[in-house]
């Protein structure tokens, strides 16, 4: 019996051992495994945390595209700005063209022209309502410089040089047109029938002119015409509210339609049937000089 005992409290203490044993392990195995974990797992969340980074930084440049685009033709702008505003008022065949619309203008002035034509529109008004304020709007400057700015910010955004370079023309045919339009009503500074002041040029008509011409010296009569017929219709409007006299429509028309060719005539990309004509030179045995046709799709 003492064996028996003896065998059975040794085989007791040699299983509680066991027990304990297992137990301090046990939690040093599960702590080992912990702390695997929680050296996985750092570099596992550093991997995908690196991903979004990575993923930022290649989005970030693009959210950013048209401020670098903008940067670089606003370092160039004075110069451009100066070159354009030469050609448009220093060139004979513009500056005659300015100088009879001037005269013209003069003459209605002086031999009662304005007078009688704004007694008409003030007797038979075909304007009211919406069709009156949505030719306003339509041909007010700002709203001009907010569409071409539009124009601009897609085209940088999206990498479109081609597009990019054209709105950027039409900014600068805008803006050299308000700033002779704007100089010209501070030197004249007359009343409109309506009793405001800085009448001529009209700022309205010069602006729609300048839109109508720089879209048709870019796309031709099938973009032209409807701009023009536009155009027309806000000159009609500031005629028809008493906002301008006769012959401030017709110098600032003539004033917008200068510009825009002008300028856009400038900068347009000599083009056959929609084709770029740029200047090619052959890489083969005997050297070749000549023209190629270049268009993007």
């Amino acid at each position: 019996m003492r064996v028996y005992r003896s065998y059975g409290l040794w085989t007791r203490v040699f299983c509680a051992g066991l027990v304990f044993a297992a137990g301090c392990t046990s939690p040093a195995t599960k702590s080992s495994e912990q702390n695997a974990q929680v050296k996985v797992e750092p570099e596992s969340s550093q991997q995908e945390s690196a991903e979004p980074i990575s993923d930022q930084q290649d989005i970030a440049p693009r959210k950013h595209l048209w401020y670098h685009a903008a940067k670089e033709d606003f370092s160039k702008w004075p110069k451009r700005l100066i070159a354009d505003s030469k050609e448009s008022f220093l060139r004979p065949d513009n500056a005659t063209a300015l100088l009879l619309a001037g005269g013209a203008s003069i003459i209605m002035h002086n031999t009662h022209a304005d007078t009688n034509i704004e007694r008409h529109f003030d007797k038979h008004p075909s304007l009211h309502g919406f069709e009156d304020e949505a030719l306003n709007v339509l041909g007010h400057p700002m709203t001009h410089f907010v569409a071409g700015g539009a124009w601009y910010f897609l085209s940088a955004q999206n990498e479109d040089d081609f597009n990019r370079q054209r709105a950027w023309t039409m900014r600068t045919a805008l803006s050299l047109t308000w700033i002779a339009t704007t100089g010209l009503k501070l030197a004249r500074n007359n009343e409109t029938p309506n009793g405001k002041d800085n009448a001529w040029p009209s700022g309205h008509t010069s602006s729609s002119f300048t839109v109508a011409s720089v879209l048709d010296e870019f796309y031709g009569p099938k973009v032209g015409i409807p701009a023009y017929i536009a155009a027309s219709a806000v000159a009609y409007r500031m005629m028809d509210t008493g906002d301008h006299w006769a012959s401030d429509v017709v110098f600032g028309a003539t004033l917008g339609w200068v510009v825009g060719h002008t300028v856009a005539g400038r900068h347009k990309k000599f083009e056959i049937a929609g084709f770029d004509v740029v200047p090619y030179v052959g890489n083969t045995e005997e050297s070749t000089v000549g023209v190629g046709f270049l268009k993007q799709f």
